[in-house]
């Protein structure tokens, strides 16, 4: 019998691909040991995204593969996952304790962007990241039922807020600090500052991912998030009709015009199957989705039905990743939740507070 090496061994393991960077595990980095020691390979990898149940299907695969090479007596198999902070804008810094900004925009409303943004978080979460949701639409906050929270936050400085929390993550929104039935009358630089403060004066721990939803639009409030809002990406939601592709396409331009780097292109109510007879239609059109992200050479994140459940959760304050986890829509969520971060995985690292500080005293 041969003996058996680190170099077999990387060269069987380039045999598997990550199912959501798309790419195989040697190449993209996540293999980060192997010790071989009389015929027993211990391999070590490390996945930089929340990849939930995705990492004992990998690490499956990787015993599978080993069990079946040649001069492997046993194996050993660890599969971790360590999300780290994602590089922003240049000319803007990271918020201390949060590692990524991930903006959920759509050109249009209607769309269920933030039905979308709720679940994705939701799924994250369940994929074992602390999350956070920023609900930036001051004028049509949702994320507060959406999400099963109410009551108003509470200041333990008289400064600062602390965000609400249920299903184990925390959001801040306009919807928690006025009334319901409350309208928002205010102009621009209100907004913006409203938006700016929610974010950095609420006290938000530790996250993994900060989920920012976005009212629909190109106007103030995105246009404060791009410029003063350190942002790792950006999500574009649509559904395939036409017009609202249009404005989605707008949206995704605006990001790219601010060095925001767009993770993908999520396409909302791709299909409706009734639930009578069973027939499948694309209601407000086919695959627009698809096209819009191979004319941007960007990613698709993957497609969701229209479906009077995804609806009704959301109502009821507890979104389809929370009320039917184990269910079709909720594993479509997370087959989502999971190629975005996988995508943002993908992008620059931030170094910013690896630099060692220069401090010049005099003599």
């Amino acid at each position: 019998m041969s003996e058996l090496s680190k170099e077999t061994i990387e060269n069987t393991l380039k045999i598997i691909n990550d199912k959501y960077q798309g790419n195989d595990i040697v190449s993209s980095g996540a293999v980060k040991s192997i010790e071989i020691d009389a015929g027993k390979a211990s391999v070590t990898v490390e996945l930089g995204y929340a990849a939930g149940e995705y990492a004992n299907a990998l690490k499956s695969e990787i015993e599978g593969l080993l069990s079946s090479t040649a001069d492997v007596i046993s194996s050993e198999v660890t599969v971790n996952q360590n999300i780290v902070a994602h590089a922003v804008q240049k000319s803007l810094k990271r918020i201390e304790g949060i590692k990524n900004i991930i903006a959920i925009a759509s050109g249009k409303g209607g769309v269920g962007k933030s039905t979308t943004a709720a679940n994705l978080a939701l799924a994250l979460s369940a994929d074992g990241a602390k999350v956070g949701v920023l609900d930036a639409d001051i004028y049509g906050p949702s994320q507060p039922r959406m999400l099963g929270m109410s009551g108003t936050p509470e200041s333990k400085d008289g400064s600062t807020l602390e965000p609400m929390e249920n299903f184990g993550i925390k959001a801040m929104s306009i919807g928690f600090l006025v009334e319901e039935d409350t309208p928002m009358i205010w102009r621009g630089p209100m907004v913006t500052q409203a938006l700016e403060q929610m974010l950095r004066d609420t006290n938000w721990g530790d996250l993994d991912y900060l989920i920012v939803d976005l009212p629909p639009g190109t106007g103030d409030a995105q246009l404060t998030l791009s410029q003063k809002i350190p942002v790792s990406g950006a999500v574009i939601v649509t559904t395939p009709q036409d017009i609202a592709l249009l404005d989605a396409r707008k949206g995704l331009a605006m990001f790219e015009k601010v060095a925001v780097p767009v993770l993908g292109i999520v396409e909302n109510m791709s299909i409706h199957i009734c639930t009578e007879c069973g027939h499948a239609e694309h209601i407000f059109g086919e695959g627009g989705g698809e096209r819009m992200s191979k004319d941007f050479d960007v990613d698709f994140l993957g497609s969701l039905p229209l479906d009077i459940n995804i609806r009704q959760q959301a109502d009821d304050g507890k979104p389809s990743v929370i009320s039917d986890p184990d269910g079709k829509i909720s594993e479509m969520y997370h087959d989502i939740s999971r190629t975005m971060a996988a995508k943002l995985a993908e992008k620059s690292k931030d170094y910013s507070n690896k630099f060692p500080n220069i401090v010049i005293h005099k003599s």
